[in-house]
């Protein structure tokens, strides 16, 4: 399935960073060795909000034309998807989807479908705990556009109705996407970064980018290569419990890493802390999990990913992670260490 998707976004501020990308300054040639040996590199930058969120590029290389080129055609594509996954602009074609998918069929783009597909396939995977249609808790939590609060139960029970992956129902043959129940309502919150990232990474390799960092808002990245002069991408992993902290250090090389976490966007009622990460099975946000950070071969499956990691918790990743993953799970437990899960 990974192959399949393999190329296939909850609006909200983060108040702080999952990930601080600790970014080598551009390199200088050794005055040691022949300039020959080892040119100067140059270093792009660019940023763009799209989804709800930011997305930044760092690139190196000795072309200067090839790098602006390459950052303006990732950013490009961002926007893009934009426009295509939105659940904040009425145009975009999922806002489309969700209006109208309720009253029959919804003929999509072959792209939107593949990732639709995905989804689903997302979904039975993680026995629902990734699930799209996750839409109408999201809104009755007040996590879409909103910090949150605290439902009635009643409404909590009324409104998981309308939530479920089963809902969704597809037609590879034609392309079309139609729900099952009136009331259901995707949220692209869970994939639609790490599927842009994936993309806009795509994109500067096919430009011949060798060296560059795709972050999509801090929380879902891509490393291509190694920047000048080190081994691998440095990326902090907050600790959860005091986000001021680092909790461990990463090198990342062709290779991607998302984090979900419980300070990431939260509020507290009746003494409780409620995150943000939902629970799609039960209509609560998750509890038991501080955060999860997940090292993938896409940016994709690691942003799907983090999240039933997070819900379902230690002893089901442990049982059910991917072989080409790395985890590292920080659990809401008294004396409980952050580890890397074998």
């Amino acid at each position: 399935m990974n192959k399949t998707y393999r190329n296939c976004r909850m609006r909200s501020q983060i108040k702080h960073s999952v990930l601080t990308l600790l970014i080598a300054s551009p390199l200088l040639a050794n005055a040691a060795q022949p300039a020959r040996n080892k040119p100067e590199l140059l270093r792009v930058e660019g940023a763009v909000d799209a989804m709800g969120t930011g997305f930044t590029i760092a690139a190196y290389g000795e072309d200067r034309v090839r790098l602006q080129s390459a950052v303006a055609q990732g950013l490009e594509e961002a926007r893009r998807l934009d426009q295509m996954l939105s659940n904040y602009k009425p145009d975009s074609e999922w806002s489309q989807v969700n209006r109208q998918a309720a009253d029959g069929l919804v003929h999509i783009t072959a792209e939107l479908f593949q990732l639709l597909a995905a989804c689903v396939e997302y979904s039975r995977e993680s026995e629902g705990a990734f699930d799209i249609s996750v839409g109408p808790l999201m809104k009755i939590w007040g996590f879409y556009k909103g910090s949150g609060h605290l439902p009635h139960r009643a409404e909590v029970r009324g409104i998981l109705n309308q939530v479920g992956y089963r809902f969704i129902v597809l037609d590879a043959s034609n392309h079309t996407v139609r729900f099952a129940k009136r009331g259901v309502e995707l949220d692209p919150g869970g994939i639609g970064k790490g599927y842009a990232v994936d993309r806009i990474a795509q994109i500067l390799k096919d430009n011949g980018i060798q060296q560059a960092l795709v972050s999509g808002g801090g929380s879902s990245i891509y490393a291509i290569g190694a920047p000048p002069n080190e081994k691998g991408w440095k990326l902090d992993i907050k600790n959860p419990k005091d986000p001021s902290k680092t909790s461990t250090t990463v090198l990342l090389k062709d290779e991607s890493m998302s984090t979900s976490g419980n300070y990431e966007k939260y509020f507290y009622a009746e003494g409780k802390m409620y995150s943000h990460i939902m629970d799609p099975r039960t209509g609560f946000p998750a509890q038991g999990t501080l955060s999860t950070s997940v090292i993938a071969p896409n940016t994709i499956d690691s942003e799907v990913w983090a999240k039933p990691y997070y819900i379902l918790g230690r002893q089901w990743t442990v049982k059910h992670k991917r072989k080409d993953f790395r985890v590292y799970f920080c659990e809401d437990k008294s004396g409980a260490p952050c580890e890397w899960l074998q």
